[in-house]
């Protein structure tokens, strides 16, 4: 969880600081609606935003030799140089972007001595040796780039001045900008592979008491009611089909209600009048995107804990509301409910014991997703049933099934 929150830290400052940029460009832009600039200063300043926006979205993706050859052009334009290069941790060059490449030796030579040493190298024209003719190059810079504190690969640029301080200087602050992005792009593998790991752990609490209580209600009906029978069967197989799939992080509303009507009419085999279940959904609302298997654990929370120990069972009742920028999900049950002390004492011990069947799995993965401010809020009390509530934006960055 610590780490996940130095996640999401990280993600707000960058978030922040993209707002500012944001701001900055429209306020400029305001200041002449013709869209030109009143002074060098602005003109410079938009088109150095308008760069490193362009270069921002394939860095995301990591180091690679595809979002390398998408990258450098717009890098090179930063630094106005005549040749700008990146290679990984071996010093072997992933992108090349410009003329001159002749020199590409030369660039391997130093990244290798950035890599073992961890500080910037310079090869100056004296140092330079080159048979091409027409050879423009004077001058090379290599700096690392670097990710939680280990180098990850090299930046490399090639003058037709001679290095001296203001390329090193710039050279190190783009190399420092990448650097930040594919830490970026870890932290999102990270919060991805931490997800995956989450749905496993879900799947893990929830499959056995289920699978061994929906076969046993199966089996049941062989003999007295096979028709009966064999569409429970049907039912518990599109339900496991759709909760053990490998695709994806995410689901939409519609595909993830769907799922539930499924785990219901299962549980309705087994407790007949004992369990119902009321459905308030608002059209517009049905294809917003939130994380896989988000729903079923609080509806299954809400038969194991809430309704099966009632006497008569009672009534799940889920709404979904459409809330202008959000989608407000609601699922409540009429069951025994439970103190609010012990429900905290159990969310924080969720993913050790199976208690309350993944709420604490799934405020971690909505909190993960979305933010620290979109986690489950539960309002609850001995005999007055359990009402949990999820906030979900109907769009976010990089959330898409």
């Amino acid at each position: 969880m610590g780490e996940l929150l130095r996640s999401s830290t990280a993600l707000l400052i960058l978030g922040g600081v993209i707002v500012v940029m944001i701001v900055l460009v429209v306020v400029l832009v305001r200041r002449n609606k013709r869209n030109t600039f009143a002074t060098p200063l602005e003109r410079a300043t938009f088109a150095t935003l308008h760069t490193v926006a362009l270069a921002a979205p394939s860095l995301r993706e990591g180091l690679s030799r595809t979002s390398v050859a998408f990258a450098l052009p717009y890098l090179r334009q930063l630094l106005d140089t005549c040749a700008l290069a990146m290679t990984d941790n071996r010093g072997v060059p992933l992108g090349w972007d410009g003329n001159s490449d002749q020199h590409e030796p030369d660039v391997r030579a130093l990244a290798q001595t950035v890599i073992s040493t961890g500080r910037q190298q310079l090869m100056s024209h004296t140092s330079l040796s080159c048979d091409h003719p027409n050879c423009e190059v004077r001058g090379i810079v290599v700096v690392p780039l670097e990710t939680d504190g280990s180098i990850v690969g090299t930046l490399a640029a090639l003058t037709t001045a001679t290095t001296g301080p203001v390329l090193l200087r710039a050279s190190a602050e783009v190399a420092r900008y990448v650097s930040s992005q594919l830490e970026l792009a870890e932290l999102d593998e990270s919060r991805a592979r931490l997800n995956r790991a989450e749905v496993r752990a879900l799947r893990a609490q929830i499959s056995p008491h289920f699978v061994y209580n929906a076969l046993t209600t199966i089996a049941s009906f062989i003999r007295t009611d096979p028709v009966r029978a064999r569409e429970l069967l049907i039912e518990f197989a599109d339900f496991t089909r759709y909760s053990f799939r490998t695709a994806g992080e995410y689901t939409t509303l519609q595909d993830e209600l769907n799922n539930i009507e499924r785990y219901v009419r299962l549980e309705k085999a087994r407790f007949g009048n004992r369990l119902n279940i009321k459905l308030q959904i608002a059209p517009e609302v049905l294809s917003v995107v939130l994380p896989f298997l988000a729903l079923q654990p609080l509806v299954e929370n809400a038969v194991r804990h809430g309704l099966a120990s009632k006497p008569n069972g009672g009534t799940i009742t889920i709404t979904a509301e459409n809330a202008g920028a959000e989608c407000v999900i609601i699922v409540e049950d009429d069951g025994i409910g439970m103190d609010p002390a012990r429900l905290t004492e159990d969310l924080d011990d969720a993913h050790q014991s199976g208690a309350h069947v993944g709420l604490g799995n799934v405020d971690d993965r909505m909190r993960s997703t979305f933010g620290d401010d979109f986690g489950l809020v539960v309002d609850t009390a001995p005999g007055a049933g359990m009402k949990i509530t999820l906030r979900v934006p109907k769009f976010r960055a990089g959330i898409r099934v």
